[in-house]
């Protein structure tokens, strides 16, 4: 059975790079634009990991974090923060909000899919 990995990053170009990247991973992308829809998505694909972007209108990546990896259905799927902000306090807080890892931006092709093969 092959894999779910849902993205949730509302800037396109970030969308579509990380897409690039997972294209060489046996798993079947998923993406949302927001947070909301992030945490819409983990409920009804039940994905294998969820790549979470911070920095996100309406919903940010910590809360939408927090909404999965406290919820009843989700609370076992792996939530990895992909984030521009790389201070020791956003590990910490992401940490916090349920994260299992934090990959910073910008980050390199083999990162991402390192932090994929740790998780999928």
């Amino acid at each position: 059975m092959s894999k779910k990995i849902l993205v949730v990053e509302d800037d396109p170009v970030q969308q579509q790079h990380i897409c690039n990247v997972l294209s060489s991973v046996d798993a079947e992308i998923i993406l949302a634009a927001n947070g909301q829809q992030g945490v819409a998505l983990a409920l009804t694909e039940k994905p294998d990991l969820i790549l979470m972007d911070v920095v996100m209108p309406e919903v940010d990546g910590f809360s939408a974090c927090r909404q999965i990896t406290t919820g009843e259905e989700t609370r076992e799927i792996p939530v990895v923060i992909v984030s521009s902000k790389n201070q020791e306090a956003d590990k910490v807080w992401a940490q916090l909000q349920g994260a299992k890892a934090m990959l910073a931006k910008p980050f390199s092709d083999q990162e991402l899919l390192d932090q994929v093969k740790a998780f999928v």
